[in-house]
């Protein structure tokens, strides 16, 4: 490893720029240090949130001079705390899958949750990057990817945003043989930019995609008119769509990019379909979805959700507050850094 890249350098590096740029002249106590040498990507696991914060340094400081020093082309600090929160997330939801495994009779979907399974057990070993294991997927996984059926395993709930190209690829990857459905309720909550990044992913993944129509016009007038924030009626309207498709196309599976319903609610039943929330199955950061979308061309658009929850901001003031309790949401589960978390809050408050 290069000399730089040594720990003891590291943290003695870090307390100089810390001295140098006038914050307290503190050594952190660093874990771990794991570069990868392939994307020049480089992993610094402390102790505790304290630590990491010592690290990053006020505005990201101190890690960007960091960066520079060292000359890498990325650093991600970790806290050993939250690593092990989201390995413990993921042995329960190895857990329920493993119980999944066991009783379920679908032989053709056997082999993708198989696939699904021992990638999990996996991310479970190796919690920091999921892009390292992605990248390194053993000749199985791939092989699996090509199995030649002729009926999809998996509908994939696909937005356009990174969670659900997140979900996507790794359905893909895992040999789901996924057919990508979007519910279409209109530009006022799908607009251009999603629907583009809809059909280019697709195309690039070789992923059958369909459009299902919906009715959303009293929601879309509910909220207009300052009755409701439109989120959970949204949501719970394209998810109802989705399961009835599924139902009636006699697919097992559907796949969907929720980052919150980690542990044993990753998987879950509804009716005889089997319902899977990838991110959180992971228990994926924001970061780590927005990293792998991004190797496919799919960029977060920035902000908070679709301009119909953006028109209903600027509308009404008072609706903003649910928006923030979801976003702090994510944060207390860390799905979200806090830095983003504020961005996210700042930006919503100071909507004109």
């Amino acid at each position: 490893m290069n000399l730089k890249l040594d720990k003891n350098n590291i943290i003695n590096s870090i307390s100089r720029i810390r001295d140098e740029i006038g914050h307290e002249n503190i050594k952190p106590l660093i874990k771990d240090i794991i570069f990868n040498e392939e994307n020049g990507e480089l992993f610094i696991i402390t102790s505790d949130r304290p630590e990491k914060s010592l690290i990053i340094g006020k505005g990201g400081w101190v890690v960007g001079k960091l960066k520079e020093e060292l000359d890498v082309n990325k650093i991600h600090v970790e806290a050993y705390s939250d690593i092990l929160l989201r390995k413990y997330r993921m042995g329960l939801a190895y857990a329920r899958m493993d119980g999944i495994m066991d009783h379920y009779k679908n032989v053709r979907l056997q082999e993708p949750l198989k696939n699904l399974f021992n990638f999990l057990k996996k991310r479970i070993e190796y919690p920091y990057n999921i892009d390292v294991l992605l990248n390194n997927l053993n000749s199985n996984f791939e092989e699996s990817s090509k199995l030649g059926l002729n009926k999809p395993l998996a509908v994939v709930a696909l937005s356009g945003g990174v969670d659900s190209s997140f979900s996507l690829i790794i359905a893909k990857m895992m040999g789901f043989k996924p057919l990508a459905i979007t519910v279409n309720p209109g530009n006022i909550i799908l607009p251009k930019y999603f629907r583009e990044n809809i059909e280019n992913l697709s195309k690039k993944l070789d992923v059958n995609h369909k459009y299902l129509e919906v009715d959303i016009s009293q929601v879309v007038e509910g909220a207009l008119e300052g009755r409701y924030h439109p989120c959970g009626r949204c949501s719970k309207l394209i998810e109802n769509t989705i399961l009835k498709y599924t139902q009636k196309s006699g697919i097992p599976s559907m796949i969907f990019g929720d980052l919150l319903a980690t542990g044993t609610q990753a998987m879950n039943f509804k009716g005889d379909v089997l319902r899977i929330n990838l991110p959180a199955l992971f228990s994926a950061t924001k970061g780590e979805t927005k990293a792998l979308a991004g190797e496919f061309g799919i960029y977060s658009a920035g902000g908070y959700g679709c301009p119909l929850i953006s028109e209903v901001h600027k509308k009404y003031g008072y609706m903003r507050r649910f928006s923030i309790q979801r976003i702090l949401r994510e944060t207390r589960a860390g799905i979200l850094e806090p830095g983003e978390a504020l961005d996210m809050i700042m930006n919503l408050v100071n909507i004109n």
